[in-house]
């Protein structure tokens, strides 16, 4: 049986889409029915909220001002269905996650089967960003927990999962891949190629510590980008071993940095509040990280 939206829920879905039909397809409507409801939201509100243009929609300055009101909304209703289904101990709804890439890759296929196995009324959305966005998306109440790092979770509830090191990384054949570790000074001889910011804030942090400042040839939010321009010989970069271990990167070679230097992942919620499926996701990933990965959180 569909699960019915409302006309927020849907609103925010052709933001997200830009297209009435795309809405449509996500939502399994039919692209006249979303149409509809979007027009009965623009008559309750009494201010035009999209503007066709090609192949889809954009919002009007109008429906721009509205946006947040409107998610607001939408959490909030998310919020009281979890907070009934709390009162009630009843590992149901939605849980939203925000995941970074390496994770999203190497946990989360595991958690949704656990969910569809043991907890089949879950329904897991999962949206993939950078720390930053996730750290936003926490606070604005658009996710009910997210993946970060320990250094961008302030203010913040964090559970540390792992220890996860980060290495330097450079094509098959460097000549540092003779070495067993490699130092910054020695890797930021080459030009350095690095995570767009909001992506990257432990090796951030790692290079303002460094005495030599690296030349920084390109920038890319995506590591497979950053592994590719590796791969080709344009530069050198600093990764970490889980997502090394996430996306395979052939043809390129990782040595441990030396001093060693590591990111602690966990997954972090607001002070604020926290759902029965919220921590079920928890307590899975605190029991499973603790018999699979390594290094782990002592």
């Amino acid at each position: 049986m569909r699960e019915q939206k409302d006309r927020y829920e849907i609103f925010l879905k052709v933001c997200e889409t830009g297209s009435f039909s795309k809405a449509a397809e996500a939502l399994n409507y039919t692209q006249s029915g979303i149409s509809q409801m979007m027009a009965g939201l623009e008559e309750e509100l009494g201010v035009q909220l999209f503007a066709r243009i090609n192949r889809g929609v954009t919002l009007t300055d109008n429906g721009t001002r509205l946006l947040p009101y409107i998610r607001e909304l939408a959490n909030q209703k998310t919020r009281l269905r979890q907070a009934a289904f709390n009162i009630n101990h009843k590992v149901e709804g939605k849980l939203r996650v925000g995941s970074i890439s390496s994770i999203t890759t190497l946990w989360m296929p595991e958690v949704v089967h656990y969910f569809k196995e043991h907890y089949p009324k879950v329904k897991i959305e999962i949206l993939d960003g950078n720390y930053d966005e996730i750290r936003e998306w926490i606070i604005r109440g658009q996710v009910d927990c997210g993946f970060l790092s320990s250094i961008v979770a302030d203010d913040l509830k964090f559970y540390p999962l792992r220890d996860d090191p980060l290495c330097a990384v450079f094509p098959e054949g460097h000549p540092l891949a003779a070495q067993p570790s490699v130092t910054l000074p020695q890797l930021f001889q080459a030009p350095l190629i690095i995570e767009t910011p909001g992506c990257d804030n432990d090796i951030q942090h790692l290079m303002l510590k460094c005495p030599v400042k690296p030349n920084i040839a390109y920038s890319f939010r995506d590591d497979t980008l950053i592994m590719a321009f590796v791969r080709s010989g344009l530069g050198v970069t600093i990764s970490q071993e889980l997502v090394m271990q996430a996306f395979g990167c052939p043809g390129v070679v990782s040595r441990p940095l030396e001093p060693a230097c590591c990111r602690t992942l966990g997954l972090a919620f607001s002070k604020t509040a926290s759902s029965v499926v919220s921590r079920t996701l928890l307590e899975y990933l605190k029991s499973t990280r603790q018999r699979k990965d390594t290094p782990q959180i002592k």
